[in-house]
């Protein structure tokens, strides 16, 4: 199979509004680029922290849990005691889960996210939203923007971190 180019050089994406098409492309990006990076990553270092570094598993958590918390806040919604035990639980070394379990949930939570990006209507874009319990001033775009900007960062520690555990395992 051919490499395709990136997935915001293969034009729009006709499911999302114009003004949302950077996020979509950004968040498509990095789950296609987690995917090739976890391939064949043995599920029994997931919990690896290199360096004290946050492990592979932390960030494919954390980066799932991101996604469905900025949607819940562009919702202007609080979160859930179901998001916040999930939140506690990012970090915390579950030697059930494989890679294959972290990677289902978090295409989920990405599906959920996309799906709730299809629905935005770019009109939204800078109506005030509060961020947690102290409600700290956002927007619904500045939310969405951020979901997909977090991402890339852990995606970015989740590439570092695996290739410091497979080339020094």
């Amino acid at each position: 199979m051919a490499k395709q180019p990136e997935v915001w050089l293969r034009g729009p994406i006709p499911a999302y509004p114009l003004e949302l098409q950077p996020i979509a492309h950004a968040v498509l990006q990095a789950q296609e680029e987690i995917h090739l990076l976890m391939e064949n990553f043995p599920s029994e270092n997931l919990w690896e922290k290199p360096a004290g570094m946050a492990s592979p598993a932390f960030h494919i958590r954390h980066i799932g849990g991101v996604l469905e918390r900025m949607c819940t806040y562009a919702k202007a919604e609080s979160l859930t005691e179901e998001q916040f035990t999930y939140l506690k639980a990012e970090g915390i070394p579950n030697q059930d889960l494989s890679t294959k379990d972290l990677l289902d949930r978090l295409d989920l939570q990405i599906a959920s996210f996309l799906a709730f990006l299809e629905k935005v209507d770019p009109m939204t874009l800078t109506e005030k939203r509060g961020v947690g319990r102290a409600q700290l001033p956002s927007t619904v775009g500045g939310l969405l923007f951020h979901a997909a900007e977090h991402m890339q960062r852990h995606f970015g520690q989740l590439l570092v971190t695996v290739k410091v555990i497979v080339d020094f395992n």
